[in-house]
């Protein structure tokens, strides 16, 4: 969508001049639509309320300067949480060894849908255990990814959070 894509453009350098990184942008909704801004922090520390909270008011200013949307909305600015979207190449390098549910825009091979465990990026091309093997495919050709909430990714999460 296009106004997702401006509103990215918009708010991504001040989100990384804060210290955050942009994870998505989601417009819409029944009735009054929400634009969802998912954001962490570039140190990897968890992201507390008073970051959202700094980084909700930064969008706002921008957002009624620019007004890339038009209209009523409602604003919400979060963490990914455990089982994160994957929207970023880097995203399957991060997270390689975990499981994650992956949508393809169109078939690949006959499937249109994978899960298993992220093997990481080769020549711009996700890897994913499948059926025994390795299943390639190709970044741009992702609908949607993300992980799926497991005891690895719990016991991660533990882990880091001691770090």
């Amino acid at each position: 969508m296009e106004q997702t894509h401006r509103v990215e453009e918009l708010i991504a350098p001040s989100l990384e001049a804060l210290g955050f990184e942009l994870v998505r942008v989601r417009y819409g909704g029944p009735g009054r639509p929400t634009l969802q801004i998912m954001i962490e922090r570039s140190d990897r520390a968890a992201l507390l309320v008073d970051d959202c909270a700094l980084a909700s008011k930064t969008i706002s200013a921008l957002l009624d300067v620019e007004d890339p949307i038009g209209g009523a909305y409602n604003l919400e600015v979060s963490s990914p949480g455990l089982d994160r979207p994957l929207t970023r190449i880097g995203d399957f390098e991060r997270f390689a060894g975990f499981e994650a549910k992956i949508e393809m825009k169109a078939p690949i091979d006959g499937r249109k849908r994978l899960r298993g465990q992220v093997l990481g990026v080769e020549g711009g091309n996700v890897r994913i255990s499948q059926d025994g093997g390795a299943a390639s495919v190709p970044f741009e050709t992702i609908k949607k990814a993300k992980l799926i909430l497991t005891d690895d990714l719990l016991s991660a999460a533990e882990t880091q959070k001691r770090m």
